[in-house]
């Protein structure tokens, strides 16, 4: 099966600029095209599982973080479409006020996992086996990435998010923007 990258329907960000969004896309695009060549590769390679044992092994780690990337990127664009909307009351909201008290600890918590050095994402994650909410930082697109839970919200904080904007160290200006253009609807139908 092939996967195919899909298309965004995203208004202007404020505080992001077209030339971030569409290199971002582009970066997200490329995600897609290396899964399905990997994909490819470990198809072609098992003609002769023996023989290509280690080539298969290193193709199979890779694709972890071509595929982490792919579906990462996804929760991440589809969150603007639509444009900005503010948290609706419901499952998620009721779950931050009750595990942090109110919106804005949840909020700082975030952001401080946000500001990590590094590359990587911040996550926010329902368990739908504890009926709670988890988040963490991911390094680059995979290492860390929680298992058995579902992605609420995804934040990419690698360099190519911002950049083209902001300074590294101005990088909480680009964790301001992303939050003023979220659409929460988006998000909040993602915790059923």
């Amino acid at each position: 099966m092939k996967y195919e990258a899909k298309v965004f329907n995203i208004p202007e960000v404020e505080g992001i600029s077209k030339a971030t969004m569409v290199n971002h896309l582009g970066l997200y695009q490329g995600y897609v095209k290396h899964v399905n060549l990997i994909e490819e590769k470990i198809k072609e390679l098992s003609q002769d599982v023996e023989k290509n044992t280690y080539s298969i092994g290193e193709l199979q780690r890779r694709l972890g973080f071509e595929f982490c990337g792919m579906r990462n990127h996804e929760y991440f664009f589809a969150q603007f479409e639509g444009g900005a909307k503010a948290l609706p009351d419901g499952r998620l909201k009721d779950l931050i006020e009750t595990q942090w008290g109110n919106f804005d600890n949840w909020h700082k918590a975030f952001v401080q996992i946000a500001k990590a050095r590094g590359i990587g994402w911040a996550i926010l994650y329902f368990d739908t086996q504890t009926n709670q909410l988890v988040q963490t930082w991911v390094d680059e697109q995979h290492l860390g990435q929680l298992v058995d839970v579902d992605i609420v919200l995804a934040l990419d904080m690698w360099e190519h998010s911002y950049l083209m904007d902001y300074a590294s160290a101005d990088k909480g200006k680009y964790i301001e923007a992303f939050f003023k253009s979220l659409n929460w609807e988006v998000v909040s139908a993602r915790v059923n």
